[in-house]
């Protein structure tokens, strides 16, 4: 298995693992890009960090994120007391729509499995025009299209 099988194959667990503490069913591909951030030494995680997207950063925007959704159809956060997610340690959240089609996107902007590499993938979460990541970097202030630019500019630049 190549060094890029080994780290696709992590994101996606660590994907899983984001969403079972969630207590969500399904891994989407906010679940991938908190995964993705948690995996220091790639290019990845340098563009994430250096616009100021740690992993909690990016949890904190997630949670601005559902609340402001939340509040988009009259219901506010504040006034329930949420119960925890049940977090059932045998589950396996299977992929769902938003992860598979990240992946595929990231896949889609290599030349080849060859030339694929963490970049990639995070590439192809932030290149989604709807959703709940793009809604969430744009109530942190993060302007998605520059992100993708810088990220551009790294596949180019470095190797990993």
């Amino acid at each position: 298995m190549s060094t890029i099988d080994h780290y696709i194959n992590d994101i996606i667990a660590r994907g899983a693992a984001e969403a079972r503490e969630e207590g969500s069913a399904a891994t989407e591909a906010h679940h991938l890009l908190l995964a993705i951030a948690a995996v220091e030494g790639t290019a990845a995680h340098r563009v994430l960090t250096a616009a100021g997207l740690g992993r909690q950063a990016i949890r904190d925007a997630l949670d601005r994120e559902f609340e402001h959704s939340l509040n988009a159809v009259g219901v506010s956060l504040a006034a329930y007391d949420l119960p925890k997610p049940f977090r059932n340690p045998k589950d396996h959240p299977k992929p769902g729509a938003s992860a598979r089609l990240a992946l595929e996107r990231g896949f889609a902007a290599a030349k080849g499995k060859k030339d694929l590499r963490p970049a990639h993938l995070l590439l192809g979460v932030l290149s989604a025009d709807v959703g709940t990541v793009p809604r969430a970097l744009a109530l942190a202030g993060l302007d998605r299209a520059s992100l993708m630019d810088l990220l551009q500019e790294t596949l180019v630049r470095e190797s990993w």
